[in-house]
């Protein structure tokens, strides 16, 4: 018997929850709080198989799943060496890397 994907109205409801459940996090002072709402996003995605958008992957540690507030428990670095941006759990010291290019200037026609 095959499994069948969910209805295209029901991924659109969580689509919007993980947005709401993300802005939330962002809003609140309790670090419990945003790990919570973050936890509540990833059992959402992955009951209706959503991917996360690039904002909300670079939000929480990919180790302890910690909502990162930059300046209270991250700590953000640029790695020229290795061209990527670094963030830092201070929770767990987990470390995320997210490459980044300099952009290419315009030249003239």
């Amino acid at each position: 018997m095959q499994r069948r994907d969910k209805p295209e109205w029901q991924k659109e409801i969580a689509e919007e929850r993980i947005a709401i459940l993300f802005r939330e996090a962002g809003r609140t002072k309790e670090q419990k709080r945003a790990n919570r709402y973050v936890f509540l996003a990833r059992k959402l995605a992955m009951k209706f198989n959503l991917k996360f958008t690039r904002e909300q992957r670079r939000k929480f540690c990919h180790k302890c799943y910690a909502y990162l507030h930059p300046g209270r428990n991250v700590e953000v670095k640029i790695n020229s060496k290795l061209k990527a941006v670094e963030y830092k759990c201070k929770a767990c010291g987990h470390v995320n890397r997210y490459p980044y290019t300099k952009e290419k200037s315009k030249s003239k026609r």
